[in-house]
């Protein structure tokens, strides 16, 4: 990257890499005209208008990137530079790989110093919501299978992995998915949730930030990214599971489950979040001074980036009349970047209007240039990352956390040594396109292996392993049902693989803002694509009657992105949620025993949509019931069963500290993870009927115990004189624990 020096001082200040960033920032400021500021908040292109491959295999930079450009005589940010997908239309016929990312980046950057007086390099704002969204790039399980292992640990080195591949593409800023609280199963963005508890996803959010942004510093490494964390705040709390619906949250409900999760990642050191398109108490996100100011730089001490989402200024209008006055209450509230919207190119006519006044678009702008600084975009001379080998060992190694056996039936599962025949049947079963969930790009011939390859793959020599498709995911064509009939008939065992798919595909209609606008194809989940209901598709419960319906013992896989109502009539259930492209190996060693089911449910699992809202954590009101149908969940909040079984020994407290003693009860290695809820007794206000507030995976030998120490928060606890801690292996076995009450006021 060129930085040849346009200003009129050749020792300008903030070309000084020794001096310190504060001074660099006030410095470039200082030279910038109203034009050149404006242009630094606004990203208005898609990446991908700013590029076309040449017949020769090379990259040459378009008109309207040079328009883009002139504009204001310099570029902000870019979005998606990399990305590729069905509503991009980019592939591996046209866009950059692993081998040629890093050279696209650095032909467009050159051009926006050379184009920029005072040579001010762009960020390269990428999405990396499991995985950077490029090709070439290591796919995910997504997050709701995170949410599944219940390990940090495990996904912070997933997260250092996906930072140093987009780092080493070129890429600057990571849009990552954290924030949103899984409330209603029905939303189709469900599968970027962690869960449905607000610790559980402070926790991975922690962990995130850790994994991408590293230690804290005042320059980021080379290999590591900002992060900009999605979406603040409350957006999985939409009426009815609707995509982008208002959120009927008050306000201590917005600060016990939506917020915990952001105000981690904030104390993490998150360098950017980005503003919902819900809007709280009236009031759109990214035009909510009370939130983005008063709470998260007032209150909360943040002082890095907040990003708009897609076209989310704009849609101010309907509130403020026009797109300027649109793009004035969001920079007043406290967005400091837009994306693709029209109303923050305004911006120096809104100064001129008296609308936004000259410190509060100075304030925006040192946000975005420190940003720059700290990535070191005006001291690099090009990329110099290499792309990180190991991408799939992490990929699987999370999918295999995220396996969850909900039953079991007389043990059905492991696969039994003497059993020589399994069918493999199902509209999921030989392919893997759908296991990689929404936001992926296009993946390589070969690149993945379905439940049918991994079986075949896995099995022991001698195992004949047959396949029928069965039906489609969606619909009501019966007429496959016969041959997978025939296949179940005739073998020891039928692994079933059922459930849903949120693969875009080229005739998915997409909004302006790339969401779904239909479901079609075989689409059933992702970003605007929201269910009514919670059912599979009609011929997916047909197909599983006629299989259970033989008498071979069945167990049913679960691909998924959120939890679909499936009845317990198989002998085994397992849920992989979107485990990746090669969940399917890491579900046969789950089927085959080679490896342990160690996932726990991050969601309560309904018996029907008519029962929503059953999280776990709901208020402890004493009546509770329905007169035709159970309240409760299928399966709660927690729960996952392993190969082997544990004993939990009574809770010790000393102070805020937790001890148990966990015991491998069972003849098979396993891993349980220990949960801690509390149960406020004493309380200035209406308590929960449960909450986490702590937990920790232990793996055991046969026979081998150890003793478990946990550490509360203080701030879990302390709207509470008297509270119950209650030690177990989910949300439904707590209410059944010994508590141990805890005096905090002793």
């Amino acid at each position: 990257m060129s930085t040849t020096n346009r200003s009129d001082e050749p020792t300008a200040l903030y070309r000084d890499p020794a001096a310190p960033l504060d001074a660099r920032v006030s410095d470039l400021l200082s030279r910038m005209t109203l034009r050149e500021k404006v242009g630094q908040l606004n990203q208005r292109m898609y990446g991908w208008d700013a590029y076309r491959r040449t017949p020769d295999g090379h990259f040459e930079l378009t008109e309207a990137l040079y328009a883009e450009t002139e504009r204001f005589a310099g570029l902000g940010a870019l979005y998606g530079l990399q990305r590729a997908d069905a509503w991009s239309g980019v592939d591996h016929d046209n866009g950059p790989g692993a081998e040629d990312g890093a050279a696209l980046a650095d032909l467009v950057q050159r051009h926006v110093v050379e184009h920029s007086r005072l040579g001010i390099p762009a960020l390269f704002v990428e999405e990396v919501p499991h995985g950077h969204m490029a090709l070439d790039g290591t796919v995910l399980p997504v997050n709701l299978a995170v949410g599944a292992g219940w390990d940090p640990a495990l996904y912070e080195r997933a997260a250092a992995h996906a930072a140093a591949e987009l780092r080493a593409r070129g890429g600057h800023v990571a849009l990552v998915s954290a924030l949103d609280i899984a409330r209603d199963p029905r939303w189709g963005r469900t599968e970027e949730c962690f869960g449905e508890d607000p610790y559980l996803a402070a926790r991975l959010t922690e962990a995130l930030v850790r994994g991408m942004q590293g230690e804290r510093a005042e320059r980021f490494a080379a290999d590591k990214a900002p992060v900009v964390l999605k979406h603040f705040a409350a957006q999985g709390a939409t009426v009815g599971g609707r995509n982008s619906a208002e959120s009927e949250v008050g306000s201590r409900e917005l600060h016990e489950i939506h917020l915990p999760a952001a105000r981690a990642g904030v104390r993490a050191g998150a360098a950017a979040v980005m503003a919902a398109y819900n809007e709280v108490d009236g009031m759109p996100c990214s035009g909510n001074r009370a939130m983005l100011t008063g709470l998260l730089r007032d209150s909360w001490g943040f002082d890095g980036l907040v990003m708009a989402d897609g076209l989310a200024v704009d849609r101010l209008a309907r509130i403020t009349g026009d797109k300027v006055s649109a793009g004035a209450l969001a920079l007043n509230a406290g967005v400091d970047l837009s994306l693709w919207d029209e109303g923050f190119t305004h911006l120096a006519e809104a100064v001129e209007r008296g609308l936004v006044g000259a410190d509060a678009l100075d304030a925006a702008v040192s946000r975005v240039l420190g940003l720059k600084f700290r990535l070191g975009l005006f001291d690099q001379t090009g990329t110099t990352v290499s792309f990180p080998a190991g991408g799939r060992d992490v990929s699987t190694a999370l999918a295999r956390a995220a396996i969850t056996l909900l039953h079991n039936d007389g043990g059905a599962l492991p696969v039994a040594p003497g059993i020589s025949r399994i069918a493999v049947l199902g509209p999921q079963s030989a392919t893997f396109a759908h296991q990689s969930g929404d936001y992926t790009a296009p993946q390589r011939p070969g690149t993945g292996a379905g439940v049918l390859d991994g079986l075949r793959r896995l099995a022991p020599p001698g195992v004949d392993i047959r396949h029928a498709k069965g039906c489609a995911l969606t619909g009501d064509d019966l007429s496959g049902i016969p041959e997978a009939i025939a296949a179940a008939a005739a073998s020891d065992l039928a692994v079933l693989v059922l459930g849903g798919s949120s693969a875009r595909t080229p005739d998915t209609e997409f909004a302006a803002n790339g969401a779904a606008r239909a479901a079609v194809s075989e689409m059933t989940c992702g970003e605007g694509v929201d269910l009514a209901g919670l059912r599979l598709g009609a011929a997916q419960y047909a197909l599983m009657d006629a299989v259970v319906a033989t008498g071979t013992p069945t167990a049913v896989v679960l691909i998924q992105g959120r939890p679909h109502v499936v009845p317990d009539t198989a002998a085994a259930l397992l849920t992989a949620w979107y485990p990746g492209p090669w969940g399917g190996e890491a579900l046969a060693e789950v089927l085959l025993g080679i490896g342990e089911p160690t996932g726990r449910l991050p969601v309560s699992v309904p018996r029907s949509a008519a029962q929503l809202p059953v999280y776990y954590n709901h208020k402890d009101i004493e009546y509770g019931s329905y007169v035709d149908e159970s309240a409760e969940p299928r399966f709660s909040f927690g729960h996952g069963l392993s190969y082997t079984s544990f004993a939990y020994g009574p809770p010790r407290l000393s102070g805020r500290t937790v001890e148990v003693d966990v015991t491998n009860t069972g003849e098979r290695y396993g891993r349980t993870v220990v949960q801690v809820y509390l149960r406020r007794l004493i309380t200035s206000v209406w308590p929960r009927t449960l909450e986490l507030c702590a937990f920790e995976g232990v793996g055991l030998a046969p026979g081998e115990s150890r003793t478990v120490v946990m550490t509360l928060e203080e701030d879990r606890s302390d709207r509470a004189d008297t509270v119950e801690i209650r030690v177990a292996e989910s949300a439904r076995a707590a209410l059944r624990a010994v508590p141990v009450v805890l005096d905090l006021r002793a």
